[in-house]
């Protein structure tokens, strides 16, 4: 990709020295082994940039092509697969998940245990909707971030050891939803779901789905749930912390490891995706430019707004619900699959109306500011912390910060 000055769109030169120095300082420190970032304004990127080791035991340099885990980066990438196919008219956010899975027909809500420890369930108080599903809100967990008796169960039944994400959601269908739908904001998998409601209603496999629906068509040419033969020299190693906070590599992390050597029969649509930064930018810039990106429209203009769209009530934005750096508040919210920033001043940040963004476990990153018409992408590879620096939100403030011409 060819680098604009930042001058041209309004940021200086100079000022972005501080995300400069702020990414090399989390390298030097041993805080992540190697960072890209991409900054782009008005469609023009004016920052790209790579810090460190893709492998910090060869000592190998990152590079711009290297190939990262999403995780749950993957998971806007699904909202805009399951967006695809509500322009088709294949679903509607009011419509109940079971009209889809009709496994979830008869779904119960966990209300405690009686005095013998065995679970009391009840019916929801209404069928949980798609537009819940797409919000988290539906009733759902994962098992592995919380501690409920629902999370135990989650973990006993192994639901991402699946053999494919129809015997998943044969495992979901019988156990109970961990809060009335509506009622919460629980971080889930509501995405995973989404992925097989992807692969049902359009006949696909979601690797297929959305290379052929998402990848291909805005060129994405290293995105997918796993990494060939013939890339994998590009892909790099994924860290965690040591048991005094030092870097350790840990290839086989997360909730369903997995060497990335071969297509997955259980695809997550919450956090299987594989991607470089320039792909994951070219797929954020469609997001950025209402549905398209050099001539190959992907989504109307309308259905981007649908997805970037808070769907939060306020009686969900109290800060008690969110995970990780991400707590709903007023003025934060989410949409569909993504996180909204739709009062910055509400919610304390400097970014523009409008933004939406998601992270990943790996500590991956983004976001997409339409009333500045910002792109930035921050690809990282530490699980489990961020080691003592926050870059996805100390970037927000570097980069704000250098950005001394809005109207340009």
């Amino acid at each position: 990709m060819t680098v604009t000055k930042p001058e041209s769109v309004g940021f200086s030169s100079e000022r972005l020295e501080h995300l400069h120095a702020l990414m090399q300082e989390a390298v030097d420190k041993k805080y992540q082994a190697g960072i890209v970032t991409i900054l782009a304004r008005h469609g023009k990127v004016v920052d790209y940039r790579t810090y460190g080791e893709r492998d910090m035991a060869s000592h190998a340099p990152m590079t711009k092509d290297t190939i990262f885990r999403d995780y749950s980066m993957t998971k806007p990438v699904t909202a805009v697969a399951m967006m695809l196919l509500y322009e088709q008219g294949k679903w509607l956010p009011s419509d109940p998940i079971a009209k889809y899975i009709p496994e979830f027909a008869h779904l119960k809500v966990y209300k405690g245990a009686d005095g013998s420890g065995t679970p009391i369930l009840v019916d929801p108080d209404h069928a949980p909707t798609m537009r819940e599903l797409m919000t988290h809100t539906a009733g759902f967990t994962y098992g592995f971030f919380g501690d409920s008796p629902v999370d135990v169960m989650y973990r006993e039944q192994k639901i991402f050891q699946s053999a494919n994400l129809h015997e998943m959601m044969e495992k979901l269908a019988k156990l109970p939803l961990v809060y009335q739908p509506g009622t919460q904001w629980r971080y889930s998998v509501s995405m995973d779901i989404q992925g097989y409601i992807v692969e049902k209603l359009s006949g696909q496999s979601l690797p297929d789905f959305m290379r052929d629906h998402i990848y291909q068509p805005l060129g994405m040419k290293d995105a997918g749930f796993f990494v060939p033969e013939d890339k994998r020299g590009r892909f790099m190693t994924q860290y965690k912390s040591g048991p005094n906070g030092e870097l350790v590599a840990d290839a086989q992390a997360g909730p369903n490891p997995r060497d990335y050597d071969h297509q997955p029969a259980l695809a997550s649509g919450g956090g299987g995706m594989v991607s470089t930064a320039e792909d994951y930018y070219r797929f954020a810039s469609m997001l950025a430019r209402g549905g398209e990106l050099d001539g190959a429209r992907v989504l109307a203009p309308s259905s981007v707004t649908l997805m970037s769209s808070n769907h939060l009530p306020p009686s969900l934005l109290t800060g008690e619900f969110g995970i990780g750096s991400q707590q709903m508040r007023p003025g934060f919210g989410y949409g569909y699959n993504c996180a909204v920033v739709y009062d910055p001043p509400a919610a304390n940040l400097p970014e523009g109306k409008g933004t939406f963004f998601w992270d990943g476990a790996a500590g991956t990153w983004f976001w997409i500011d339409p009333t500045n018409d910002i792109v930035f992408i921050g690809m990282i590879q530490r699980m489990g912390g961020n080691g003592g620096m926050n870059l996805q939100y100390l970037s927000r403030a570097a980069v704000y910060g250098a950005m001394v011409d809005p109207a340009k």
